[in-house]
């Protein structure tokens, strides 16, 4: 019995070792995180039905039996993998056993699959992710009993069989239930050293945040994009770091920089994937990274996209000259990275639309007391005094209600009948001033007059219509107003039949320094339309000289806007 205790205990040193070495391997670390590829699974699945089979070959044998270390590599399988791991390490290291033979070859072979699965069941019930001693300990014990117990019922006759697990029942199940606590204590210091890790990358991460805080509030830009590249490179051990918008490259600093050239369409097939699905991904090799340049020195790397209210509008990309040098930490680092540079562009968003909000507010103040609009509306109402004062007194009305709306009572969202309202205040008096010169025609579907949408938008396109296309036209014209539903679009369009725009003018409407088209601002306007629905939901402009112009708007029927409650 001491003899065996000792050749066991020897046996059994060989598994712990090549427990310490399996740990050290980059796809054993990702069953550690959880973040393991089928194929990966299946492979280390394989592994540990090898190590079981490993404990078969250094067994020891006695009456025709092998005192064996076979449980280890099955059960720390179920213990880390599941079930699915667990019971396919034990058919592997089972079937094994019982192609060998001999009287209890069926007994152990199947005792061998269901310790796999009863490890697996005690991690999915009773444990949580991190390895524990204790319950390595424990289950060895309960899985050995096991073993024994059909090895009893199984293996014929009963007398010889008692008498086998008199002989190697106690020495199995303390050395194996001790390997098997050993190896879990393995596994839990490189968890904790997976965990220093994150640790450290997590500060590196903040740090790098808060150096490029104050930039990224100018948006994603050439130079933004330049000084946080230079940053993340001074703070992480990588070849290259680059940064790109949807379409091309906007910085990239490192190896590679020769022909990855800011301005340039993106090379990397890799980065064309993650731009289009939304989620990260680690290239292993210089096949997978796929760059268009064969002289390429970048092996792998790993991409992030990065997101501006919900979209993405480019991607983070850390480079390695080696390929298989990018760990699951460096994904999760990238990810914690690029969800900290999405949340400052998020912040400079919503700074930048305040911004545009407030010179709106402001444009449409001084719209209100523009004393040409003043001395114009009130002396319309003056000459309607005299010959039709109910007229007089509704167009005051309106001059009111004009007055009130515009000030927006401090709501920065509100519904397109709120808005339509304020456009009807502000024609009444247009209407009443030119008479029959300017027409209005309305469109509106009933469903579309509770949708949400940026206060002051609207008004300022249908103020450019009656002014810079109605008014130069000595005959007047007509203006329309059409709000309609098409599949998942609210396509809203304002129109006018006037003086149209040179084509020459059209390119420069949207520029912020552009002076030849006043009002109240169709760069304002338009800003605010990318900002909170997305570029492909910016303002349309189409224009004929001497025929008139067309402002369309495509807005998502689900609105990421949210109406305020007064």
């Amino acid at each position: 019995m001491n003899t065996l205790f000792y050749q066991m205990a020897e046996k059994m040193a060989l598994i712990i070792t090549i427990a310490f070495i399996l740990t050290r391997f980059k796809m054993f670390r990702k069953l550690l995180l959880q973040t393991l590829r089928r194929k990966e699974y299946m492979s280390l699945t394989g592994i540990f039905g090898l190590i079981g089979i490993f404990g078969t070959y250094s067994a020891v044998e006695i009456q025709g039996a092998l005192a064996n270390s076979r449980v280890i590599g099955v059960v720390v399988a179920g213990l880390l993998g599941g079930p699915l791991m667990g019971g396919g390490a034990g058919l592997i290291a089972g079937l094994h056993r019982f192609a060998l033979g001999g009287v209890t070859g069926p007994a152990c072979g199947l005792s061998t699959f269901v310790e796999g699965l009863l490890a697996g069941v005690i991690r999915n019930t009773f444990l949580e992710k991190k390895a524990s001693w204790e319950a390595g300990l424990f289950t060895g014990i309960m899985a050995e009993s096991l073993q024994m117990l059909l090895l009893l019922l199984l293996v014929k006759p009963f007398d010889m069989a008692l008498k086998l697990v008199k002989a190697i029942g106690a020495p199995m199940i303390v050395w194996n239930s001790i390997g098997i606590a050993i190896f879990m204590i393995i596994v839990k210091n490189a968890q904790e050293e997976e965990d220093r890790i994150a640790a450290v990358q997590t500060q590196k991460a903040l740090t790098i945040a808060n150096t490029t805080l104050s930039y990224l509030r100018n948006g994603l830009t050439y130079e933004t994009a330049q000084t946080v590249c230079q940053v993340i490179k001074k703070f992480v051990a990588v070849a290259a770091v680059s940064i790109t918008d949807s379409k091309k490259i906007l910085a990239h600093i490192g190896a590679g920089s020769d022909h990855h050239l800011p301005g340039e369409p993106i090379r990397t097939e890799a980065t064309k994937w993650v731009l289009e699905n939304s989620v990260g991904k680690i290239a292993e090799t210089k096949e997978d990274i796929c760059c268009s340049n064969p002289s390429c020195p970048l092996h792998s790397a790993v991409i992030v996209p990065l997101f501006c209210r919900g979209q993405v509008i480019g991607s983070l990309k850390l480079y390695h000259e080696k390929k298989h040098a990018v760990s699951t930490n460096d994904l999760e680092f990238a990810k914690g990275l690029s969800t900290l540079f999405s949340n400052q562009l998020d912040i400079a968003t919503l700074e930048q639309q305040s911004k545009l909000l407030k010179q709106a507010e402001l444009d449409a103040l001084q719209a209100q007391v523009n004393p040409h609009f003043l001395f114009n509306a009130i002396n319309t109402i003056i000459s309607f005094s005299r010959i039709e004062p109910e007229t007089s007194r509704r167009l005051l009305r309106q001059l009111g209600e004009f007055f009130r709306k515009s000030l927006l009572r401090g709501k920065k969202i509100i519904t397109l009948a709120e808005e339509l309202e304020r456009i009807e205040a502000y024609l009444a008096l247009e209407q009443a001033r030119f008479g029959k010169r300017l027409l209005v025609d309305r469109n509106i579907d009933p469903l579309t007059l509770q949708y949400p949408l940026p206060a002051l938008i609207l008004q300022p396109l249908v103020e450019n219509c009656i002014k810079h296309g109605i008014l130069p036209k000595s005959e007047g014209g007509s203006v329309s107003i059409h709000v309609l539903r098409e599949a998942e679009i609210v396509k809203i369009i304002i129109r006018d039949n006037g003086v149209g725009i040179p084509p020459e003018i059209i390119s420069e409407l949207l520029v912020p320094s552009s002076k030849k088209y006043c009002g109240i601002g169709l760069y304002n306007v338009n800003e605010r339309l990318k900002t909170i629905y997305g570029k492909e939901h910016q303002l349309l402009i189409e224009s004929t000289p001497g025929q008139g112009t067309v402002f369309t708007l495509n807005l998502p029927l689900q609105s990421p806007l949210v109406l305020q409650e007064m």
